[in-house]
């Protein structure tokens, strides 16, 4: 099923050194966004809320359900280029399992068009590269407690950028050690990402919405979402 979604995309070039590639609230109907579920169509579901929302009046909501044929996700291209800014607020209603979920993929034209992942393991945020399945930071008890859980019931704002090999993250405006690769090896963060080292992530697509490999039912809440060549911030 395919549905076309709000965005106000923006192209105009803000003063240097910014591109805003785009910014949208979910307030309109523009038709930037589609819906779909590569490989498998379960009962996970998108819609355009009107009682939910960050800012305005609406937001997207994505009723995630457990299992991988059950995955729902919404997204836009991207030019595959890099420095790439996202920032977006989400909410939620189940704190992350302990199974690997997925909230945001990005298709990676550098990885035989495999996703980059952003999601939770253990409870708390990771990504995850679909082609080995590296995860940062590495799932060790150590690892994990440098990541962050993604509390329930609020808008909370998360962003990523990506320079090159380099990723850093933030969760309320702070950054999340276990969510960064600055070119530094640290000890159980980022030994599996730092593992393929000529890798340069580029993607070509933003996806947001909910994929479970094993069990583990959300429901989610984005909105105001926004995509630069630097931070954004909150």
């Amino acid at each position: 099923m395919r549905m076309l979604l709000a965005a106000a995309l923006i192209t105009a070039l803000l003063p240097h050194p910014t591109t805003t590639v785009l910014s949208d609230g979910f307030e309109t109907q523009t038709g930037l966004w589609t819906t779909g579920a590569a490989n498998c169509q379960g009962t996970g579901t998108v819609s355009v809320d009107n009682t939910v929302a960050h800012s305005g009046s609406h937001s997207m909501r994505v009723d995630g359900k457990a299992y991988y044929c059950n995955h729902a996700f919404f997204g836009t291209k991207l030019s595959g280029g890099t420095p790439l800014y996202v920032r977006f607020y989400l909410r939620h209603s189940t704190l992350l399992p302990t199974g690997h979920v997925t909230f945001l993929a990005m298709k990676d034209s550098n990885d035989n068009g495999r996703d980059l992942r952003m999601g939770g393991q253990n409870g708390a945020l990771q990504f995850n590269r679909e082609s080995d399945d590296a995860t940062l930071p590495a799932q060790s008890p150590v690892g994990v407690a440098q990541s962050r859980p993604l509390p329930v019931g609020d808008w909370h704002c998360l962003e990523f950028g990506l320079d090159g090999s380099h990723l850093q993250t933030w969760l309320d405006g702070a950054v999340v050690p276990g969510l960064v690769v600055d070119g530094v090896p640290t000890p159980d963060v980022d030994q599996q990402w730092l593992a393929r080292g000529s890798w340069r992530p580029a993607p070509v697509d933003l996806r947001f919405g909910w994929e479970s490999y094993a069990g583990g039912d959300d429901t989610l809440w984005f909105d105001d979402v926004a995509v630069a060549t630097t931070r954004i911030g909150c």
